[in-house]
């Protein structure tokens, strides 16, 4: 069987020509954002509309609970969809429900979406003081479950924090070095070297904010930034993680960055700063171009070992060590 293909994060506008896109790219698994704001309800609201494409589009889509759905996903042809959450809202204030939405299939949540939550900061806050209390407390149970915490839009001591108190590795599933881009959501070598000694994973983001030159970066310029975060953190802790958002509304970045908690915008109505998605580089423009990634891997001079781990090796080993086979972890939580 061929080396599985896996992006760790997008919000795509979903449509059966995404999901074909995504099977002409040779897409074997994606970690879908079903939430940013929502509560519990809203978020079970928006698995229903999954329901219904899994449904629909049963030749190109399922949904995906464990690591093995990866080589289902191989051998019929087809995209495991993995449920993530990039923000706790969907929680509420309920640990309770942590428990409840991984038995509905969500296997990864951000413990911040950019402001302080009720677990912990986010990097666009002044000061981060951490995880809080219950941050702590739902990192344990998100540990005891088998659901990935992923701090891609937490700050470094909350992301540091989060690291040292949890039990399994986490996962900053789309981001890059802020040494190569100092975007404010991109990491610090600091955090960069503990998830790699933690044994966690880093997905590379392709949204054109997080890239050095945006969307005029290059594809050398993009491979060639992996291959020397390779040599710092070791290569079998990264992967992609597009962060793609295609056929988005503009409006879709407004409802991302305010959401629910300021009604207050830095821009007026028609105004050239109005919030809008930026052009992607023209070498991804959508699923079909992951190939692209890895020629520009193997450019580089990277084997087909390295690359093939990078475009989805390395996340299938990361699935199987947070959200195994369910029989196995069963019979784990027995003995």
């Amino acid at each position: 069987m061929t080396p599985p293909r896996i992006d760790a994060l997008q919000y795509a506008n979903w449509s059966e020509s995404i999901f074909r896109q995504m099977r002409a790219g040779h897409v074997d698994g994606v970690h879908v954002t079903i939430t940013y704001h929502e509560n519990f309800r809203e978020t079970v609201l928006n698995i229903e509309a999954w329901n219904r494409w899994f449904e629909k589009y049963p030749e190109l889509i399922f949904q995906g609970f464990t690591a093995d759905d990866i080589a289902l996903a191989q051998a019929t042809g087809r995209t495991a969809i993995f449920f993530g959450s990039q923000n706790p809202s969907c929680i509420e204030d309920d640990i309770g429900l942590v428990e409840v939405l991984h038995r509905l299939g969500l296997r990864f949540m951000q413990l911040s979406y950019n402001n302080q939550s009720l677990l912990a900061t986010g990097c666009y806050e002044a000061e981060d003081t951490g995880l809080t209390r219950m941050g702590r407390e739902v990192v344990a149970e998100m540990n005891r479950v088998g659901m990935v915490v992923d701090m891609s839009h937490s700050g470094d001591r909350s992301t540091l924090e989060a690291i040292e108190h949890s039990t399994r590795p986490i996962a900053i599933t789309h981001a890059n070095p802020s040494s190569w881009h100092p975007a404010r959501r991109n990491k610090s070598d600091r955090v960069l070297q503990a998830l790699a000694e933690s044994g966690g994973m880093l997905g590379f983001s392709l949204y054109p904010h997080h890239l050095r030159g945006g969307g005029a970066c290059a594809l050398a310029e993009f491979c060639e930034m992996v291959a020397r975060t390779a040599e710092r953190m070791g290569v079998e802790r990264l992967g992609i993680g597009s962060d793609l958002c295609q056929d988005q509304p503009d409006s879709v970045v407004d409802w991302m960055r305010a959401g629910r908690w300021t009604k207050r915008r830095d821009y007026g109505e028609g105004s050239a700063d109005a919030p809008g998605f930026p052009p992607m580089p023209g070498w991804f423009r959508d699923n079909r171009d992951f190939g692209q990634i890895a020629d520009g891997l193997r450019a580089t001079g990277m084997t087909e070992t390295e690359v093939a781990g990078i475009m989805g090796g390395n996340w299938a080993r990361f699935f199987g060590e947070s959200f195994g086979s369910l029989a196995l972890r069963y019979k784990e939580a027995a003995q």
